[in-house]
C-alpha cells in the first residue's frame, strides 16, 4: 500500500498546473475515475494527502475509489471550460464505475439562430438543422441572462411563430408585449424590413464572434457615471450586465466540442433510406464504423463504433491501441483492428453488425474487402464515406452513390463516421499525453 501510494504522490509532482482532466485506472489500466481540475496537479495531489479528508458527501465510495487507484494519466485543456467540457464527453464515453453522473445523453445548451427569412434567436439542447450555434456553454442560468441583455441591444425575436416575408397579412397582426417594451422588432407585424432585420441579425452575429469590447467598454462607461452620481442600484445591476456579457467567452467550440447527442434525423427514417440507397432487401439494425488515428506514425490508434437500430450503443464501442504496425500504415492498423473484432469468430457476446463502414475512398474499402476475405465474419454489406464530397463506396462498384448532404442516410453515416474519428482522437490524445509525461 505504501510502495503505491508513494509511487502515485511522485508522479503527480510531475503533473502540469494548468486546468485540464485526470483519469484514475486500477491495476488492468481499467478507467475507474474522470474529474476535472483547474490546477492539475493541485487537484489530484489532494486525493493522496496524508490525512487529506476523503469523508465528504460520497464518503466510503471515495475511499473505495482511492485503494483500488494505481495509475493517473491526465489530458490538458487550455481553460476550465474546455476541461468541463471534455471531462464530460469522456465520460460519456467510458462511463467509468465511480462516475455518477452525466453518464446520460443529456447535452449543455448553445446559443441557436435560425435560418429564416426573419431568423430567431434561442437557447437550445436540440437545434435545428442547419443553424447557426454558438457554444456549447457551461451554465444555462448564464446564458439566459445574456440572452435578455442581447435582446434589449439587438432586438430579435425570440418565439416560434413562422414569419413569411411574402405574406401581406402581416401588417395586420397584432404584435406581442416584448415589441411593446422595445425588446423586439416585431417582425411578426411587419415592423421591420427584412433587410433592416437582416442586418440586425449580422450585427448580432459580429458581435458574438467578436472580442465584445465597444460593447463593454460603454456599458462600464455608464457603470460609472451611475456611481459617480450616487446611483448604486443602477451600476450594481449594469456590473451585473457586464459580468453576464463577458460569460459569453466561457463556451466550447461547436466543431472541436461535438455532442454526438444533437443528432436529429429520425433513426427509422435514416435506416429505411439507407436500405434503399444500399439496395438492401433485409432490415439494417447493426452498423459499425472503424477510424484510426496518429501522428506521424505515433499512439496509432484505432477505434469501433457501434449503433443499433440508428443510435448509438457505447456499451459495444472499442478502442485499440495498435500492437503489430510500425510508422503510417493505415491499411494495416485497419487490418488489426478488423481482425481483433471479428477474426477468429470476434466475441461470441456481441452482435454483429449488418453495415461495416470505413472511412476513406475506394482504396480503403477495397482494402476492408480484402480483409474480410480473410476472416470467417462478413457484414450484408461493406461501405466506406470519403470525406470533402461524402461519396459513398460499396463493395462490388467502382461508382459512388453521391447523396444531397441534408439526405437522412448521409446524414446518419456521417454521424457514425464522426463518432469514430472523435472516439479515436479522445484515445490517441488520452496515449499522447501519457508518453509525453
Amino acid at each position: 500500500m505504501t510502495d503505491r501510494l508513494t509511487i502515485i504522490r511522485n508522479s503527480i509532482r510531475e503533473f502540469p498546473t494548468c486546468p485540464g482532466v485526470y483519469l484514475m485506472k486500477d491495476g488492468a489500466g481499467i478507467v475507474l475515475y474522470i474529474g476535472k481540475a483547474v490546477n492539475l496537479r493541485d487537484r489530484v495531489a489532494s486525493y493522496f494527502q496524508p490525512g487529506a479528508d476523503l469523508m465528504g458527501s460520497r464518503g466510503p465510495k471515495i475511499v473505495e475509489l482511492i485503494n483500488k487507484v494505481t495509475d493517473i494519466s491526465f489530458i490538458e485543456c487550455e481553460n476550465e471550460v474546455d476541461a468541463i467540457l471534455h471531462e464530460a464527453r469522456l465520460i460519456k464515453d467510458v462511463q467509468p464505475a465511480y462516475n455518477t453522473r452525466q453518464t446520460d445523453d443529456k447535452t449543455f445548451p448553445y446559443l441557436e439562430i435560425t435560418r429564416e427569412d426573419f431568423p430567431g434567436v434561442f437557447i437550445t439542447r436540440q437545434p435545428a438543422k442547419d443553424s447557426k450555434l454558438y457554444g456549447p456553454f457551461t451554465s444555462v442560468a448564464e446564458l439566459r441572462r445574456v440572452l435578455q441583455i442581447l435582446q434589449r441591444i439587438f432586438r430579435f425575436r425570440t418565439c416560434k411563430i413562422e414569419i413569411n416575408n411574402t405574406d401581406e397579412k402581416r401588417r395586420f397582426f397584432r404584435p406581442c408585449l416584448l415589441h411593446s417594451i422595445k425588446q423586439c422588432s416585431g417582425p411578426c407585424a411587419e415592423k421591420i424590413s427584412l433587410e433592416d432585420y437582416g442586418a440586425d441579425i449580422k450585427r448580432l452575429r459580429n458581435f458574438l464572434e467578436s472580442k465584445r469590447s465597444i460593447v463593454l467598454g460603454q456599458l462600464r462607461k455608464e457603470m460609472q457615471q451611475y456611481s459617480a452620481d450616487l446611483k448604486f442600484e443602477e451600476a450594481a445591476k449594469l456590473r451585473d450586465e457586464i459580468k453576464a456579457i463577458e460569460s459569453l467567452s466561457d463556451r466550447g467550440k461547436v466543431d472541436e466540442h461535438v455532442q454526438p447527442e444533437l443528432f436529429q434525423i429520425d433513426p427509422a427514417d435514416s435506416l429505411t433510406r439507407l436500405a434503399d440507397v444500399l439496395g438492401m432487401e433485409q432490415a439494417i439494425r447493426v452498423i459499425e464504423g472503424v477510424d484510426i488515428a496518429h501522428i506521424q506514425g505515433q499512439d496509432t490508434v484505432g477505434s469501433l463504433v457501434c449503433f443499433i437500430d440508428g443510435r448509438p450503443f457505447k456499451n459495444s464501442y472499442r478502442r485499440f491501441k495498435i500492437k503489430t504496425v510500425t510508422g503510417i500504415d493505415d491499411f494495416a492498423s485497419i487490418r488489426e483492428v478488423m481482425t481483433r473484432r471479428y477474426g477468429n469468430g470476434g466475441d461470441p457476446d456481441r452482435l454483429y453488425p449488418d453495415i461495416v463502414m470505413i472511412d476513406g475512398g475506394l482504396g480503403q474499402l477495397n482494402g476492408a474487402v480484402e480483409i474480410f476475405n480473410s476472416l470467417d465474419f462478413r457484414p450484408a454489406k461493406i461501405i466506406s464515406l470519403a470525406k470533402r464530397e461524402e461519396l459513398i463506396y460499396v463493395e462490388g462498384s467502382n461508382k459512388p452513390i453521391k447523396l444531397q448532404r441534408n439526405d437522412p442516410a448521409l446524414r446518419l453515416l456521417q454521424y457514425v463516421r464522426d463518432e469514430a474519428h472523435r472516439f479515436a482522437q479522445h484515445y490517441f490524445h488520452i496515449l499522447q499525453k501519457k508518453r509525453i509525461r
